[in-house]
């Protein structure tokens, strides 16, 4: 469960990576949304 949120999160921060030029709102979203994602794999993992 941890690897597949870790890869989750790698998935989101491409998402930001390829919007943060055109949309930079949702590019946001994404990130939080993906240290969330890792922030849960760590605590899963603890």
């Amino acid at each position: 469960m941890v690897y597949g949120t870790i890869a989750v999160a790698g998935f989101l921060l491409g998402g930001v990576y390829s919007t943060w030029k055109t949309n930079r709102g949702f590019a946001v979203v994404l990130g939080v949304l993906a240290v969330l994602a890792v922030g849960g794999a760590v605590a899963w993992a603890l």
